[in-house]
């Protein structure tokens, strides 16, 4: 690979730092070239020239993952703006693996925070990502301009307050953004308690991660022993480029 490369790191730890934050948006698969699109950026393979992503790979992408990305709080990055990258017709990576529209969800997919594993590793990593952890019971409010909203028990326990404030804490609403019309099958039973992860964004708490709370779930109990000693990549929340809560 180039160094610098496309984005103006300068050596392969700050490549493998910065890189590190977009795992989890490879994980949920929002289209078929977003691996293509920041490997171009982030490990440019050696040429005489650099060879940038085109305009239409960056359009496709963002048009399938902002969305996926907003929902967690997370703006498309200013450093990713599509405008900085060639029309097609010059020399640039073209539209490959996925198709040239952007990739529509299917109409079922379970919402974004509720596609949850419950493992260890998974569930201290999305902890990584998050301002804030609690345990409570929810209730759910009237949806919202095509948001779900969520309130919390007043009898709730904060496992990581973040940059939550007190008039945050006094009354707890999560929302759920992009989510009014996909389902969430951890929210089919409010009776029991829920581990919230979250994040603190324009003033208002949005949902990242949704589990069940199990006591004798043993990955769970893992991750809640070691949640504030696990490695967490730096600058894992927010993405390059993107805004500060």
């Amino acid at each position: 690979m180039q160094l610098p490369n496309l984005l103006e790191h300068d050596s392969l730890a700050e490549v493998k730092q910065q890189a590190g934050a977009w795992v989890p948006l490879l994980a949920k698969r929002c289209h078929g070239d977003t691996q293509l699109f920041l490997c171009s950026l982030f490990a440019p393979v050696c040429l005489e020239q650099p060879v940038y992503p085109c305009r239409s790979l960056c359009q496709v992408v963002r048009a399938s993952c902002a969305p996926l990305m907003e929902a967690f709080g997370f703006p498309w990055p200013d450093m990713l703006h599509c405008a900085r990258f060639p029309p097609d017709h010059q020399l640039c990576i073209a539209v490959q693996f996925g198709s040239s529209q952007a990739t529509p969800p299917p109409a079922s997919r379970i919402c974004p925070q509720c596609e949850t594993e419950q493992k260890a590793e998974g569930m201290m990593e999305q902890m990584c990502a998050s301002d804030f952890v609690l345990k409570t019971r929810l209730r759910e409010l009237q949806a919202e301009g095509g948001e779900r909203r969520l309130a919390a028990a007043p009898k709730r326990k904060l496992l990581k307050r973040g940059p939550l404030q007190r008039p945050d804490t006094r009354r707890l609403v999560l929302h759920m953004r992009n989510a009014a019309a996909c389902p969430c099958p951890q929210l089919a039973d409010l009776r029991r308690p829920f581990l919230v992860l979250g994040r603190k964004a324009g003033g208002r708490l949005l949902l990242g991660a949704l589990y069940r709370w199990e006591r004798g779930n043993r990955e769970m109990r893992f991750a809640l022993k070691f949640m504030f000693s696990y490695p967490c990549p730096p600058r894992y929340a927010p993405l390059p480029g993107a805004e500060q809560p």
